[in-house]
């Protein structure tokens, strides 16, 4: 009896232990085959921002080996930008490719790279933030705030659309001007003399063919693919305020990451912002083509107006950022990074 037993207490024991052994092995390969869903939202399509968005996709599906899986919702298909934002800080959406200023809800530094007179080429914008100091400064802003930023890039220049040439700072008098709320956008504009005039995009359209706006500063990328000429054939290239675009994932998804996709979705993010460059360039060159193309004028401000308007709005952006001390350290990062790689 004692004998039998012990046999069954040792053949118990065995037992366990081959369990135990068995089971050892599942938690690693189980989170080696967990996958994770990667929602990317962004507001426009076929711009610089949806391909960075379409390459990054791509780049976090084969290096993850399809643990990740990310799905592309261009086109505010996810909810207006505000609640876009919302969800990437939340949860229920990933990843968020946008331009900076709409996060000012979040931190009113993000709006800093939106202030125009601080950058005046494509060229000198993509290295503008790729500076060390400005990656730092606003891929770190929203941390606290359930963000996580991986990329910042150049999206394109700005320009104003009228549906009267302006060929001269002189014809900006009187003329009521779309823009962003904020005062990085507002005080420029008053200085030229017209009436800034805050509006989403999908407002502007018929406020020109109703005379409610004179013109609106936004993107040739914008301008054509959605075309606007139909409302305006006018397009002054300012270059101002350089637009940017930057991408932000939510926090507690990259945490909940194993580290090797945590690494993963760094890597990638700073591998296509480094990618987008070029190809940035080469869109905001054919959309400039295609506006010409479909009847509109491009206009450009003869060059001593031009460096006028941009002293002009630096003054002016210089004067808002000095009503805040974290704001106005945080365009002396920027504005000296724009000093440094012009």
């Amino acid at each position: 009896m004692f004998t039998t037993r012990r046999f069954a207490g040792r053949a118990g024991a065995g037992a366990c232990a081959m369990a135990l052994a068995l089971l050892l092995p599942l938690g690693p390969a189980a989170a080696q085959g967990k996958t994770y869903t990667m929602k990317i939202t962004l507001p426009t399509l076929n711009d610089p921002s949806y391909f960075f968005a379409k390459a990054y996709a791509a780049d976090l599906e084969k290096d993850s080996g399809g643990r990740i899986k990310p799905q592309i919702f261009p086109l505010s298909q996810l909810g207006s930008i505000p609640r876009q934002i919302e969800g990437t800080q939340f949860g229920s959406i990933q990843c968020a490719v946008i331009p900076p200023e709409f996060f000012v809800g979040v931190d009113d530094r993000f709006e800093i790279l939106s202030a125009p007179g601080l950058v005046g080429s494509m060229a000198q914008g993509q290295r503008v933030a790729a500076d060390p100091a400005v990656r730092k400064l606003i891929l770190g802003l929203g941390a606290n705030k359930g963000l996580r930023g991986v990329a910042v890039f150049m999206n394109s220049p700005s320009s104003v659309i009228a549906k009267s040439a302006i060929r001269h700072l002189a014809d900006f008098k009187g003329k009521k001007i779309r823009v962003l709320a904020s005062p990085f956008q507002t005080a420029p504009i008053e200085r030229l003399g017209a009436t800034p005039v805050a509006m989403t995009l999908a407002d502007v359209v018929p406020a020109l063919q109703q005379g409610t706006i004179d013109g609106a500063v936004g993107g040739i990328v914008v301008w054509t693919p959605m075309h606007f000429n139909d409302a305006a054939k006018y397009v002054t290239e300012t270059g101002q305020p350089a637009v940017f675009a930057v991408a932000e994932v939510n926090k507690a998804w990259y945490q909940s990451l194993p580290p090797d996709l945590q690494k993963i979705v760094d890597d990638d993010a700073a591998r296509e912002q480094k990618a987008i460059a070029p190809l940035a360039s080469e869109i905001v060159e054919k959309a400039r083509k295609g506006w010409t193309a479909g009847g509109g004028e491009l206009i450009t401000l003869p060059p001593a107006e031009q460096a006028d308007m941009m002293k002009t709005f630096s003054d002016a952006v210089a004067q808002v950022a000095k009503s805040k001390p974290a704001l106005d350290a945080a365009y002396k990062i920027v504005k000296e990074a724009a000093q440094r790689v012009q």
